[in-house]
């Protein structure tokens, strides 16, 4: 073969570099997750996706004062 040294070379490169971890990243999501919303338990990570939750989801009720110190 012409290229049998650079083709040898590149599936050992390749081998490595798909080599890596799969998966799914559930737990990383997981970790992000800050807050839940006490009314539907929906995860929240920022105080400003709460507000637009709140916003959207729950139009009558106040954020409760305690998940806005736990969220930044």
């Amino acid at each position: 073969m012409a290229r049998g040294l650079q083709k040898e070379t590149s599936q050992a490169k390749n081998a490595k570099k798909n080599a890596g971890p799969k998966g799914s990243n559930l737990e990383a999501i997981k970790n992000s997750q800050k807050s839940v919303c006490p009314i539907c338990k929906t995860p929240v990570a920022a105080k400003k996706v709460l507000e637009d939750h709140y916003a959207s989801k729950h139009p009558k009720e106040k954020i409760p004062e305690d998940h806005c110190g736990l969220l930044k």
